[in-house]
């Protein structure tokens, strides 16, 4: 039953990408096909923030279209992120039962964190989000010596499709694994070590490509957590809200209803309080809930923005830091306990149904612009023709493709009204030089694509098509009209043109390392996947067999 109305909820949210056609929402980009390259495997000058995601999309792309992959995963990770915060409350708060499970599950979807990472394109992160109460879930049944280490070695390596998914998991499940009662060691070191291990494609990337440069640092002002109205950047982050982009909000978020749907939120979280911090279980995850409010909240004050400054300039690979708001995840496990325990307590004067009933129709009445596609702002987006052929020259002949415009982001009139990151480099079988520069409040935040950097200035400074063949560059794209070169024409309509330069650049000889370490991370993913289900077979099969008169 708790399932099915988590997928209920995750498919009122999503609605509008069932339909035909790809997800092109700001940071989020699916393509038809995606492959292999360099960049994909992370042998950029860009940070390899897209790591392993780039390289599953491409692998599930040869078997199914991609577009169908990336909303397949969306709406799993949101379903998962319900399901999770059942089973997680069903181990800690087992007498909340299928009422208070139901709250959890609620809160866990419907909520501002969920709405705006999806306005954000940040699908990905929303499986890792998604895994989050099945990692806790996970690490207490071990702690308690029941289950097996598969369970947790699969979540770690779906939340790890990005480095900050990885991190919200495992930081959750080392906090699980603090709750007072058995101590081990074991807990801790195997997470640790599967972390590292599921991390190896990002990790290695950045040692091998050398992506991490200091110039992050300054693109942490921007990216700080914001208040809302009526509400302190303190009230934002603990309603789940705050993200640093004021254009990916839902619209109620944007006026000072906030302030009500906040003091909603956390009333039901308040109310179920008392009985929570009772549970040895859930008392990391309710500190945890706290830290990851207020330290994001810390961070965007004067000092901390100094603080998180210098720590990325000390420490590079850092930079996914900046973005403070997102490591609000970590509050919703707490959160969705504390949503269950409301149920507990009031079920003393009114029925569980009842209080489970007011408090689910509460926390989505407050956020009623979550559905459909967060008011009908996520929709499926079908390419012009042109995209296709444009895609088929360049792959008949791979070489390294130069774009234009040189901004990161674009405006497509035929994918909405949000920018959109330039789908091409996941598209064709050539390396798409990207710079990652982004125009934030009208300031420009570099990204580190300096080789991107090089050769768009060429281009953009009349280079002759010998100058940009001698740079390595084997074909230009000119997106949305952005006027004329003087190269060899290859392609051309009214969306895109592509010229013909002829240049190449040799393959990374780092390859083969990026796929075997790719590969390593697949490995725990099928492996955890696998052992999970005969796990779960077993544990069913011998229910069955002690079940009286069997």
């Amino acid at each position: 039953m708790l399932p099915a109305y988590a997928l209920a909820l995750a498919l009122v949210v999503t609605g509008p990408l069932l339909a035909p056609g790809y997800l092109l929402l700001r940071d989020a980009v699916s393509t038809p096909r995606s492959h292999l390259t360099d960049v994909a495997l992370g042998l950029s000058d860009a940070a390899p923030r897209a790591l392993p995601q780039d390289f599953a999309v491409a692998l599930g792309s040869h078997v199914v279209d991609g577009g169908v992959v990336v909303k397949a995963l969306l709406v799993a990770g949101l379903w998962l992120a319900g399901w999770g915060a059942a089973r997680l409350t069903a181990a800690v708060l087992p007498d909340a039962g299928r009422a208070g499970q139901a709250v959890a599950t609620t809160l866990a979807i419907w909520n501002p964190y969920v709405a705006e990472r999806l306005l954000q394109g940040h699908w990905s992160l929303l499986v890792g989000y998604g895994c989050l109460p099945w990692v806790a879930a996970a690490v207490l049944r071990r702690r308690e010596g029941a289950g097996w280490w598969w369970p947790l070695a699969f979540w770690l390596a779906l939340a790890g499709l990005t480095p900050t998914g990885l991190m919200l998991a495992a930081t959750v499940a080392l906090a699980a694994a603090c709750a007072p009662g058995v101590r081990s060691w074991r807990v801790p070191a195997v997470t640790l070590a599967l972390a590292l291990l599921v991390a190896s494609p990002w990790l290695v990337a950045s040692a091998v490509a050398g992506s991490l440069p200091a110039s992050q640092a300054a693109g942490v002002p921007a990216f700080a957590a914001r208040a809302e109205p009526g509400l302190a950047t303190l009230g934002s982050l603990a309603g789940l809200g705050g993200i640093w982009n004021a254009e990916a909000v839902p619209e109620t978020r944007a006026t000072a209803f906030a302030f009500i749907a906040t003091l909603v939120l956390l009333t039901v979280v308040a109310v179920g309080l008392p009985v929570v911090v009772r549970r040895p279980a859930a008392v990391p995850l309710l500190a945890l809930a706290a830290v990851a409010v207020v330290v994001p909240a810390a961070m965007a004050t004067g000092p901390g923005l100094v603080a998180v400054e210098a720590v990325v300039n000390a420490l590079p690979g850092l930079g996914v830091v900046r973005d403070g708001q997102k490591w609000v995840a970590l509050a919703v496990p707490g959160y969705a306990l504390a949503g269950a325990g409301a149920v507990i307590l009031l079920r003393r004067w009114l029925p569980g149904a009842a209080v489970a009933a007011v408090c689910c129709a509460a926390l989505i009445a407050t956020l009623p612009d979550l559905a459909w596609g967060v008011g009908g702002r996520m929709t499926a987006v079908s390419y012009p023709d042109g995209w296709r052929s444009a895609a088929a020259v360049i792959d008949a002949d791979p070489g390294p493709v130069a774009v234009l415009p040189p901004d990161s982001m674009r405006r497509f009139a035929w994918a909405g009204p949000a920018p959109v990151l330039d789908p091409l480099p996941r598209w064709v079988r050539a390396d798409v030089l990207s710079t990652g520069d982004l125009v934030i409040g009208g300031r420009t935040v570099p990204g580190e694509g300096a080789r991107a950097r090089e050769v768009q200035d060429m281009v953009l400074g009349g280079a002759t098509r010998e100058e940009l063949a001698a740079a390595g560059v084997g074909w230009v794209v000119v997106e949305s009209g952005s006027g004329d070169l003087d190269l060899p024409l290859a392609f051309r309509d009214d969306d895109l043109t592509v010229y013909r330069v002829g240049g190449s650049a040799p393959a990374s000889p780092h390859r083969a390392l990026m796929i075997a370490v790719h590969l390593a991370w697949l490995a725990v993913l099928l492996a955890g996947a696998a052992g999970t289900t005969v796990a779960t077979l077993r544990r069913l099969r011998s229910g069955a067999t002690s079940a009286p008169g069997q």
